[in-house]
């Protein structure tokens, strides 16, 4: 069984949406849905048309301006250096969901596959540099609406060390599932 599956971090959206009745909350699922597919398949396109030009991606366990991003440009710069250091690799598991018509809030393990060269860079000793390493934390993350429907950027709140114990945690090749391509036609006619 995979340690990292990224359909499980829109399986829980699909599953809301299939019952939610009110068309604010849907919308604001099915922009959470292309946002997370699309984001995953390295289609930042996609990614920012649901966001809104003043969105910003704030990390409250950092003040690091490079991981709190603010306006469409800064964001995706930070996409594409997650994708340049191989760090779209996530499962981020739901424990809590709660669909409001201004925000959205998932709250769950967050699971990272770390390649052991950007480990090294960081100063985290490892055993393998070609591998990949488990980073594991708990995070709440919020999404904000305007009143357009577009995403506010993410927020997010993160308990506990991912990086705690880290080069114990190497991944198998089998257990990182890659993202399937984006197909925005899956979109189209839903609302």
């Amino acid at each position: 069984m995979a340690v990292i599956d990224p359909s499980k971090n829109w399986q829980v959206l699909e599953d809301r949406l299939a019952v939610e009745t009110d068309p604010i909350k849907r919308r604001n699922l099915l922009n959470m849905l292309q946002h997370s597919k699309s984001e995953l398949a390295f289609d930042f396109e996609a990614t920012l048309s649901g966001m809104s030009e003043e969105a910003q991606h704030r990390s409250y366990n950092t003040g690091d301006p490079a991981q709190n991003p603010k306006g469409k440009a800064a964001i995706l710069a930070y996409y594409e250096k997650l994708r340049d250091w191989d760090l779209l690799n996530i499962q981020s598991d739901c424990d809590n969901l709660v669909v409001d018509r201004d925000c959205v809030v998932k709250d769950g393990v967050l699971k990272m596959a770390y390649p052991g060269r950007v480990l090294l860079h960081m100063g985290i000793e490892v055993g393998d540099p070609d591998a990949y390493y488990l980073f594991q934390a708990r995070v709440a993350t919020f999404w904000p609406f305007d009143e357009n429907g577009l995403s506010l950027g993410e927020h997010s709140y993160m308990c506990g060390d991912g990086f705690a114990g880290i080069a114990e945690r190497k991944l198998k090749p089998g257990d990182i599932i890659k993202a399937p391509p984006y197909d925005p036609k899956e979109f189209e006619g839903r609302s």
